[in-house]
């Protein structure tokens, strides 16, 4: 006793004196095996395995070499192909048809020079296949009434395993209170009854690891009856006698229940007895815990995870009405070895120095500690101060020999734990773990910490200076016994060249650091939140800036609501980064989130983000519901759908009816789209279905699903026919037609209208008719007469609303007279007034269409021989009582009839009325050419007019000296030709050196037409031009010869366009209307024919505006039109019928010339 407590005094001092250490030796230093990883026990060789793997590594200086233990013996692997070992390490696999020979607990060992690690023991376990023994079984014979037990014994095998009870075909055995299952797998009856008579009771073990099931002989139970009269199999004899209960399982009177920590307690207590005992459970002077659970009708109490407090006496409790048994568990709870707090740890020591071992664990029983010395047994040795006391190994003085690889193994009989200690006692230099000249680099602002790990033996004392000065200061920490320099928030005058220094007894070493201080990462442009429509694209843009020294490891990262967006992923095909750009392309809702933009280099990153808000079409409305359904007004209401980020603007109704037009969708209704209702009118007789979709700003989303049916009871229409038109295809008929009904706007079967008719104040009662028809023909009407019609629907249930007349009239026939006091009014050379009376509406039998003007030119007075029979007409709508006629011809004699129309026709002609249209003025003349002759003279020359208008009676002709420059008048002559047969003039006297225009224009009576007109340039004498050369002449010279290159050019492109146009040009339908000369001033521009006599458009020579005139013309026909500026629709403006006003007037009528029939 007094040499244990002096050992534990001694293990105490040594405690405190210890120099030794924890730690973790650095793989450069030579150092004894340490285990890293091997195969935990046990291991179960399972049937369908085909190889198994026993792993065992370690790592250690020099690398260490490995063998094997089994049960306790040296195991020699064989050498053949179907056992495997890895030279790497002290693994070993072996093929399924060795499980067998490889049954049984194996240790590894890896050793070197340095010492021997080992590891627990492995168990092998290999399963026998399990099955039932064969077996006879005698059939169990019992009286009524007696508990039965049926023994299943189950065979041993691989956990876990579960027990059923069937019969042959497979049926399970019915369980309740009377009949149970025990944990045992036996199944018990607390009493039997004839119908537990069988011969096919089979107990049925599955083993589902192994996927096995196997069965037990099947057995035979025989219950006799206690009253043989009694042949129900199914009630209870009323003979059978009280049993008083006993206790089927567990068997005595008290049971021992071991279990370890943390296992669940199962108690068990299966009764016998008639009636079937109830069981009761208590804890021996305590109460029982809130974490039991009873099952199987309260046999069974489990409490889960037992601990300490759950240890002690338990008792149950069969009770009936004959009586009781109990029975005692005693349930002690013991625990594996466990360590106290951390198993022993790995130390280095100095030589000389005391090193201690502790190996604390814990368990129950009490765990013996078994200490080992490179996997050999290390005893006690007082004589060389090496002490084993118990739990503790003390070495004194230790020196290199005691260096190795200590055991620390604690065993109970439920478990064991086995810990390496690996102890290194040395003198060691300062040796460098950090690679020298690293590199470290921070963002300025940031923290850096920078390595100096040392291995020795004394620890080192380690120091750090930057350029020779020690490295201090309120932002400078060191930890590890300063291994490590942390320098907080750095500047850039903190970047530089750090030594760190380490010495101990032994030696010294340093190593050099340096440190660059960078610029930090930051995003100058973040992405902006942004709103996209579902079908586009947009773009997020993140704009870094960051050190240019980092370029290497920058890179640019998105991430979608926290999840990385992969350049390469197939689900990310729509999103295309392009620098710091973010292409989102085909914008669905699932691409609404929050993006965050990561600017990351090696250093440090930034991050930015955005919210992208994607607009849909809304979703479809849900629950839709209908109230009022006996009704032909409802009600339906939905639940909105998710707006996709965009208001509904509205609600459509729409709806599908079966029974004419199945399956197509109207539209019934719309609501603004605050609402989430809408109060529908319903046509009756119908089978409705209702569906209702959403629209907001992007367009309208899908519909809800449809409602039930919804069929709505039969009514009289609800309106009548619309568009009703009267319509006189006969004169004495009157057609009425009108919009039908829908079909779905029949409200019941029978459909027909009433048409209602009768003279407009005329008739008092209507006749009246039923059709089915949409019309309806009234016969022996008297001709456009007014009528009142009236459309009403009806159909079996009754009418519709009553309907407002509307008013028509009967067929039209063709006027019967023709007007009356038809007079002419000459305006000039071809427009006439023409006037009368207006027709009786009696008489025209109809709606009145208008009128029609038909006039026939007999002759013209140029060839008064020749019977012309030119025929011509123009309509004029609408009741008018004059009109005026253009486009007549000068010169000529006329006759002219009026008549009027309607829709059905003509009526007849009025009588004829004969008058004269005066001379006009002559067209332009063809052609004008000048030539010169002598040095002041020129001849001029031309072709007659192509169309005169009345008798030529010569030409006018004026000529004018023009300033070269501004083409102004300076001088000018007029000429008159009295003779028409003239086609040529010589004019002499011309002043040198002058630019000349010549205006010649065709006369008749009635005055000159339209002049055409010529320059000519008369060129100074020889002597001035040699004498007195003048810039004007030069310039006048050359301007000449590209002004005749120009009109040379352009008279070909206009003969060559009316060529190709047949002479038409784009004033060719006034000139239809207005033929004569006159008209044709009304364009204020002069044209003349080409050989062919077809009008051009232009002229080559030019058009003047001061032209001579007629005054034929002068008065506007304003003064005829009764003071009304136009005409209806023929289109013709008074102003357009006003011939050109020359200012030299040949001769005037005195006024107007008016015929009358």
């Amino acid at each position: 006793m007094m040499r244990w407590a002096g050992g534990l005094l001694l293990v105490l001092l040594w405690a405190f004196t210890s120099r030794a250490t924890g730690f973790n030796i650095p793989y450069e230093v030579e150092q004894p095996p340490t285990i890293i990883s091997h195969t935990a026990s046990p291991i179960i060789a399972l049937p369908f395995d085909n190889t198994l793997t026993i792993r065992c590594e370690a790592r250690g200086n020099p690398p260490p070499q490995y063998r094997w233990t089994k049960d306790g013996q040296e195991l020699n692997l064989p050498n053949i192909s179907t056992v495997k070992t890895d030279n790497r390490n002290g693994t070993f696999m072996f093929h399924n048809k060795h499980f067998a020979q490889f049954r049984g607990k194996y240790r590894c060992f890896a050793f070197n020079k340095l010492g021997t690690a080992m590891t627990e023991e492995i168990e092998i376990i290999v399963p026998t296949p399990p099955k039932f023994p064969k077996e006879i079984l005698d059939t169990i014979v019992i009286k009524e009434g007696e508990p039965i037990t049926l023994h299943c014994n189950p065979p041993k095998g691989v956990a876990p395993l579960q027990i059923y009870w069937m019969s042959v075909g497979l049926q399970h055995i019915k369980q309740d209170e009377r009949v149970s299952m025990g944990t045992n797998g036996n199944l018990y009856f607390s009493y039997a009854l004839p119908k537990d008579s069988r011969k096919d009771y089979g107990c049925f073990a599955a083993f589902t690891r192994i996927r096995t099931i196997v069965q037990k002989t099947p057995m035979s139970v025989k219950v006799e009856r206690l009253n043989p009269e009694n042949n129900s199999s199914e009630s209870v004899s009323a003979t059978l006698p009280v049993r008083a209960p006993s206790l089927l399982l567990p068997s005595g009177v008290q049971t021992e229940k071991v279990l370890l920590k943390g296992q669940d307690l199962h108690l068990e207590c299966i009764p016998g007895g008639y009636p079937t005992p109830n069981i009761t459970w208590m804890k021996m002077g305590e109460t029982l815990t809130d974490r039991i659970k009873l099952d199987n009708f309260k046999k069974l109490l489990t409490i889960p995870a037992v601990d300490e407090k759950d240890q002690g006496k338990y008792m149950c409790t069969a009770e009936n009405s004959a009586g009781k048994a109990v029975h005692y568990f005693d349930v002690i709870v013991e625990e594996p070895p466990a360590w106290r707090t951390e198993p022993p740890q790995s130390q280095l020591s100095v030589i000389g120095s005391e090193v201690l071992i502790k190996c604390s664990v814990d368990g129950k029983p009490t765990p013996v500690i078994t200490w080992r010395r490179n996997g050999k047994i290390f005893r006690d040795d007082r004589a060389n101060n090496r002490r084993v006391l118990d739990d503790t190994v003390m070495l004194h003085k230790a020196g290199p020999e005691d260096s190795g690889v200590y055991q620390c193994e604690a065993s109970n009989p439920h478990g064991s734990v086995l810990v390496n200690i690996n102890v290194l006692v040395m003198d060691m230099a300062p040796l460098m773990l950090t690679k020298d000249f690293r590199e470290y680099a921070v963002i300025e602002g940031g923290d850096i910490v920078m390595n100096c790990s040392v291995f020795s033996s004394p620890p080192s004392n380690i120091s750090w200076t930057k350029e020779g000065t020690v490295v201090q200061g309120e932002r400078v920490i060191f930890f590890e016994n300063a291994q490590f320099l942390k320098i907080i928030s750095t500047e850039k005058g903190d970047r530089g060249k750090y030594v760190c220094l380490a010495n101990n007894t032994e030696g010294m070493a340093s190593l050099t650091a340096l440190l660059e201080v960078k610029e930090p990462t930051k995003i100058v442009v973040p992405p902006q939140d942004v709103q996209i429509s579902s079908g586009n694209w947009t773009q997020l843009t993140c704009r870094p800036a960051y050190d240019k020294s980092l370029q290497d490891t920058f890179e640019v990262i998105w991430r979608k609501d926290g999840e990385e967006i992969f350049r390469s992923s197939k689900e990310s095909s729509r999103y295309i980064m392009k620098g710091d750009l973010l292409e989102i392309r085909n914008v669905n809702l699932s691409d609404q989130g929050m993006y965050t933009c990561i600017a990351r280099t090696s250093l440090d990153e930034d991050t930015a983000t955005a919210f992208l808000t994607v607009l849909d079409v809304p979703d479809a409305p849900v629950s839709l519901k209908i109230s009022d359904q006996e009704s032909r007004n409802v009600t339906l209401s939905w639940i909105p759908g998710s707006d996709h980020n965009s208001s509904v603007t509205e609600f459509v109704v729409e709806y599908e009816e079966s029974h004419w037009e199945p399956g197509r969708w109207k539209e019934l209704h719309k609501v603004a789209g605050n609402q989430a209702t809408a109060e529908l009118f319903l046509h009756g007789d119908l089978n409705y279905q209702f569906r209702v979709y959403a629209v907001n700003a992007i367009g309208p989303g899908p519909p809800s699903e449809p409602t039930e049916k919804l069929k709505t009871p039969p009514a009289a229409p609800d309106r009548n026919p619309e568009n009703i038109k009267i319509r006189g295809h006969l004169p004495h008929e009157m057609d009425i037609s009108w919009n039908p009904l829908l079909p779905t706007e029949y409200n019941g079967p029978g459909l027909e209208y009433k048409v209602s008719y009768r003279k407009l104040e005329v008739e008092d009662k209507w006749q009246e008719h039923l059709v089915t028809r949409p019309s309806f023909t009234v016969r022996n009407t008297s001709t456009f007469a007014p009528y009142e019609i009236k459309i009403q629907s009806r159909n079996s249930l009754g009418w519709g609303p009553e309907p407002k007349p509307v008013t028509g009239y009967s067929g039209e026939d063709v006027p019967s007279a023709p007007p009356h006091n038809v007079a002419v009014e000459v305006i000039n050379t071809t427009v006439l007034r023409v006037s009368w009376s207006p027709v009786l509406p009696a008489t025209v039998r109809g709606h009145l269409g208008g009128y029609n003007v038909y006039w026939e030119r007999i002759k013209s007075f140029l060839s008064p021989d020749k019977i012309l029979e030119e025929r011509n007409s123009m309509s004029f709508p609408g009741n008018r009582t004059h009109v005026f006629v253009p486009g007549l011809e000068p010169f000529s004699e006329y006759r002219l009839t009026v008549n009027v129309f309607n829709k059905k026709g003509k009526g007849p002609k009025s009588d004829p009325v004969t008058f004269y249209t005066p001379e006009g003025v002559p067209v332009k003349v063809p052609i004008l050419t000048t030539s010169h002759i002598q040095d002041d003279s020129v001849l001029l020359e031309w072709g007659p007019p192509p169309v005169t208008n009345g008798i030529l009676t010569g030409y006018f002709l004026q000529y004018h000296c023009l300033n070269e420059t501004s083409l102004e008048v300076i001088d000018s002559v007029e000429l008159n030709i009295t003779s028409p047969d003239i086609t040529k003039q010589q004019l002499g006297g011309l002043v040198r050196g002058s630019l000349f225009r010549f205006d010649l224009s065709a006369c008749t009576r009635a005055g000159c037409g339209p002049p055409l007109w010529t320059e000519r340039y008369i060129p100074p004498s020889v002597d001035e031009v040699v004498t007195e050369p003048s810039n004007s002449t030069q310039r006048w010279f050359i301007g000449t010869l590209c002004a005749v290159a120009l009109l040379t050019l352009l008279a070909v492109i206009v003969c060559f366009v009316m060529k190709t146009k047949g002479g038409k040009y784009a004033v060719k339908e006034k000139e239809d209307l207005f033929p004569d000369a006159e008209s044709q001033g009304v364009n204020d521009t002069y044209e003349y024919s080409d050989n062919d006599e077809k009008p051009l458009k232009g002229t080559i020579l030019g058009s003047r505006d001061d032209t001579v005139g007629d005054s034929v013309s002068r008065d506007s026909l304003v003064d005829y039109a009764d003071g009304e500026g136009e005409f209806s629709e023929d289109g013709s403006f008074i102003g357009e019928y006003a011939g050109p006003r020359y200012r030299d007037s040949i001769s005037e009528p005195s006024g107007p010339i008016t015929v009358t029939a």
